[in-house]
């Protein structure tokens, strides 16, 4: 069975990435800072909890530990923490942006590389977005065009980065970053905009999922995505 770790999947597409992958016969290691909200969301879909704040090393490392003792590898790899950092524009919130969205892919990726290794079809998925592409939010066609989310956007870009330069890196592993489409959690309250986060996981899941698929590739459900 496909062993795997989700981040952030106490709730919203990572809850339901978890519960689609379960259905589909992975062991789904479900990866949440708050431990409560955790063991209860891995509780409700019959999946295994880790602790895992993808802004401290000590907890990512532990999280990683728990998993190469009970499985000795890892075969996917979802990055699915973010956070939408759109409170203010200043140096305090462009720090705690880029350490979730870039800086946490690097922590959590770096920390599971070793047991990815093991793999016979080692896999990364990073959950980005349309915002960080450049060809899209300078499109006036496309709905990113008209949305001020300055740090979330730069900060996804540098995830989508992240995933190609990785993928160069490793040319044993699959890397490729995904744009799940607007969805309606509690990034998107705010703009009252977005569709089921069931139907967002689909498309995480699908690429999670790809046989002998591509590598360092943006893609949305559509396919590969310009950036």
């Amino acid at each position: 069975m496909t062993v795997t770790l989700i981040t952030g999947a106490n709730k919203g597409i990572g809850f339901e990435t978890a519960r689609q992958l379960h259905e589909q016969g992975h062991v789904v290691y479900l990866g949440s800072r708050d431990a409560e909200r955790g063991e209860k969301a891995a509780a409700a879909l019959g999946v295994r909890y880790v602790q895992l704040d993808v802004t401290d090393d000590t907890s990512v490392r532990a999280a990683l530990a728990t998993i190469d003792a009970a499985e000795g590898r890892l075969d996917l790899l979802i990055n699915n923490a973010g956070i939408l950092a759109d409170s203010a524009v200043d140096g305090p919130t462009a720090l705690g942006a880029f350490d979730v969205n870039a800086v946490g892919v690097v922590r959590v990726t770096e920390a599971a590389l070793p047991l990815l290794r093991r793999s016979a079809t080692p896999a990364v998925v990073t959950v980005s977005s349309s915002m960080g592409s450049f060809w899209a939010v300078t499109n006036p066609d496309r709905p990113e065009y008209a949305l001020p989310l300055t740090l979330y956007a730069a900060s996804k870009a540098a995830a989508t980065m992240l995933t190609v330069q990785y993928a160069k890196a490793y040319p044993g592993i699959r890397f490729n970053a995904v744009e799940p489409g607007a969805t309606a959690t509690d990034f998107t309250a705010a703009y009252g905009i977005g569709r089921p986060a069931e139907e967002s996981a689909a498309v995480v899941a699908r690429l999670a999922t790809l046989v002998d698929g591509p590598t360092g590739t943006l893609q949305d459900e559509n396919g590969p995505l310009p950036w």
